[in-house]
C-alpha cells in the first residue's frame, strides 16, 4: 500500500487501506486515530470509502469522527470523540498529519489505544516559502532538497504516532501504513525511541500480520503485570528508591528491558 499521487485512484489500494482500518477497528478497543497526509487526500478516501461501504462497517465497530480546517468544528468533534470513548462505544478519529490535531492534541491513555498513519506526510512543494527554504538550504548548506523533504516527513511521522504514547504506564499500536516507510532512507531518520522498539519481524507486513501482531500485543497487555517482572522497569526497588533520594542517578534500560514495555510498531 502507497499513498503516491499515481496510486491515489487505484480502488485495490483504496480497499486495502479501508480494510486495515475496519480490521484494527474491530480488534483495538476505545479510541483510534487515522492520519492522512493532506485534508485534500483524507476527502478523497473518505469519498471512496463511503461508496465502497467501508465507512458504515467502520460504524458498526466505533463512531466516526473527522477533523475540518475549520477549528471550531475540530474542536466539536475532538470533544464528541472523547465522550464516545469514555462511555465505553469506541471511536476513530480521522485527522491530518500537519493539522491542529497532530501538532497539539494528546490521546493519552484509552483515547488513543492504536493510530494509523496514511501515507509519508510530505510538505506540499508547491509553496513559494518552502521553494525558497530548499534553494536556500542548497546554495548555502549543501543540503540537498530530498533529504530536506526525507527528514521533514518522518519527523511529522514521528509527531503524529507519538500523540498515544505520553507516559511510562501509556501503550498503543503504530502501524507506519506505506511501503515506502520500508526503506532505509526513510525508517533510518525515525527517532531512537520508535527504533528501539521497532524489530525486524514488524517490519513490511501485510494486513493480516499487522492485525495479529496487534491482537496479540493487545492480550499481552491487558494482563496484570507482576510485581516481580515489573521492578527496575515500571516499579522502583527500595535500593532505587533510596538512590533517588540521595541524588545519584538511576542506570539507563537496555534494549531488552525497553521492549518489555514497548509500544508495538508496525509498518504496513
Amino acid at each position: 500500500m502507497t499513498s503516491k499521487f499515481i496510486s491515489r485512484d487505484d480502488l485495490s489500494v483504496v480497499r486495502n487501506y479501508g480494510n486495515l482500518v475496519i480490521e484494527l477497528a474491530t480488534h483495538v478497543p476505545d479510541g483510534m486515530v487515522v492520519f492522512f497526509t493532506s485534508y485534500v487526500y483524507m476527502e478523497l478516501m473518505i469519498s471512496y470509502w463511503d461508496e465502497m461501504n467501508v465507512i458504515n462497517r467502520i460504524l458498526d465497530k466505533k463512531l466516526v469522527f473527522i477533523e475540518t480546517p475549520d477549528i471550531t468544528e475540530s474542536s466539536l468533534a475532538l470533544d464528541n470523540y472523547r465522550r464516545a470513548c469514555d462511555c465505553g462505544r469506541g471511536a476513530v478519529f480521522l485527522c491530518v498529519a500537519r493539522g491542529k490535531v497532530a501538532e497539539g492534541i494528546d490521546f493519552d491513555g484509552h483515547y488513543g489505544r492504536a493510530v494509523v498513519v496514511i501515507g509519508v506526510p510530505f510538505q506540499y512543494t508547491e509553496s513559494r516559502v518552502l521553494r525558497a527554504r530548499l534553494e536556500y538550504m542548497r546554495l548555502a548548506l549543501q543540503i540537498k532538497e530530498s533529504d530536506y523533504l526525507s527528514f521533514d516527513a518522518m519527523r511529522q511521522a514521528s509527531q503524529c504516532i507519538g500523540r498515544v504514547i505520553r507516559s511510562k504506564s501509556d501503550y498503543g499500536i503504530m502501524v507506519l501504513a506505506d511501503k515506502r516507510f520500508v526503506r532505509n532512507e526513510k525508517r533510518g531518520k525515525l527517532p531512537p525511541w520508535i527504533l528501539d522498539c521497532l524489530e525486524d519481524a514488524h517490519v513490511d507486513m501485510d494486513t493480516d500480520e499487522a492485525v495479529g501482531t496487534a491482537r496479540r500485543f493487545l492480550k499481552d497487555l491487558a494482563q496484570p503485570m507482576q510485581k516481580s517482572t515489573a521492578l527496575g522497569i515500571a516499579l522502583l526497588t527500595g535500593r532505587e528508591v533510596a538512590e533517588l533520594e540521595s541524588g545519584k542517578s538511576l542506570p539507563k534500560l537496555s534494549l531488552n528491558e525497553l521492549r518489555k514495555v514497548t509500544t508495538g510498531a508496525f509498518v504496513e
